[in-house]
C-alpha cells in the first residue's frame, strides 16, 4: 500500500476533518498546510495529486500515536526514513493500544482471520528468525476490519 492509500484510509476510518489532520501532522513534528494534505488525499489519477513519502507518513502516524496515547516522556523517538507495512501496522497497534486479541478480532471482522503465531511474526525485529513481512493484503484487511469495527461500514466512498 502506498503512503497516500494509508493516509486516506486512516482519515476515513477515524473521520478526521482537515483541522484534525493538520493537528496530527503537527503533533508528529511536521507542519503541513491544508492544501498539501488535500493533495495527498486526492486519488492517484487526479491532476492535483501529490505522492506522499514514507517520512511524511511517519510524521502523521507519530502524531496519531501522540493524539491517541499522549506524548511519551523522554526523548522523541527517531522517525523512520523508510516505512514498510510492518512498521505501519506496529504504529497503528501502538496508537490504538491494541493487544493481540484486539487485532485478531479486527482481522476476524474483516473476514480474514489469522493465527496468533502469524500475527506475532509481523511485530518481530526484521533480523529475527521468525520475522515475517506484512503483505499489503494483511494491512488492507486490518484497515478494513478496523473500519467495520469503528464505522460499521463496509466500503469506503470515493475520496477524490
Amino acid at each position: 500500500m502506498t503512503p497516500n492509500d494509508i493516509l486516506r484510509r486512516v482519515r476515513y476510518i477515524f473521520d478526521f476533518n482537515d483541522d484534525a489532520m493538520k493537528s496530527l501532522f503537527a503533533q508528529g513534528g511536521l507542519e503541513a498546510d491544508r492544501e498539501q494534505i488535500s493533495d495527498w488525499l486526492k486519488q492517484d489519477d487526479h491532476p492535483a495529486f501529490k505522492a506522499m513519502n514514507d517520512r511524511q507518513l511517519a510524521h502523521f502516524l507519530q502524531g496519531l500515536i501522540v493524539e491517541k496515547r499522549g506524548k511519551k516522556e523522554g526523548p522523541t523517538p527517531a522517525l523512520e526514513l523508510v516505512l514498510n507495512n510492518n512498521a505501519v501496522f506496529r504504529k497503528l497497534k501502538i496508537a490504538l493500544d491494541f493487544k493481540e486479541e484486539d487485532i485478531l478480532a479486527v482481522m476476524a471482522a474483516a473476514g480474514f482471520p489469522i493465527g496468533r503465531h502469524e500475527l506475532s511474526a509481523f511485530f518481530r525485529r526484521s533480523d529475527h528468525k521468525n520475522y515475517r513481512e506484512c503483505q499489503d493484503q494483511i494491512l488492507r484487511n486490518f484497515l478494513n476490519g478496523l473500519q467495520k469495527k469503528l464505522r460499521g461500514e463496509k466500503d469506503e466512498p470515493s475520496l477524490g
